[in-house]
């Protein structure tokens, strides 16, 4: 996917897979956390050798739209730990979706569908994303929150 990371300008997601800005909205808003812009968007590509968007949390909406590639596996989080899985794709038989929302406040984590080589989407944050209210899991968070998804959602915890 080298060709397409390329194509798009994307670059190296904390994480994990890629990712470029597109927009960021002019007007402003007062969140809890201080003032921000509106919202923005952003590309995000998941490749063979970047499967994994790993386990983090933000304070703002985000909606995911699909593009092409994947299906790409979600899991989230809410706060008082009920687990819930989204797969983002074209195939409606599969119950799979083209679109989603993740509320701020639930942890979120992503990863190629076995088989897949690429997943691309665009995602749109509101407020705007910042990372000053973004925070990515450890295994110590999962579990003292969630003690019992920690086995299950290990895999998808940043070491």
């Amino acid at each position: 996917m080298t060709q397409l990371t390329k194509q798009l300008s994307l670059e190296p997601n904390i994480e994990g897979g890629y990712y470029r800005q597109t927009w960021e909205a002019n007007a402003t808003v007062e969140t809890a956390h201080g003032q921000r812009p509106l919202a923005n968007s952003i590309f995000y590509l998941l490749t063979d050798d970047s499967p994994i968007g790993h386990f983090h949390l933000n304070h703002s909406d985000i909606t995911h739209f699909f593009h092409k590639g994947g299906p790409i596996e979600y899991l989230l989080v809410s706060p008082s730990g009920q687990l819930q899985s989204v797969t983002m794709g074209a195939d409606f038989a599969a119950r799979q979706v083209l679109s989603f929302t993740c509320p701020g406040g639930w942890w979120k984590s992503s990863h190629l569908s076995d088989g897949t080589t690429y997943g691309l989407i665009s995602e749109i944050t509101v407020p705007a994303f910042r990372y000053e209210d973004h925070q990515m899991a450890t295994p110590e968070i999962f579990q003292q929150l969630f003690p019992d998804l920690l086995e299950a959602c290990q895999k998808y915890i940043l070491k």
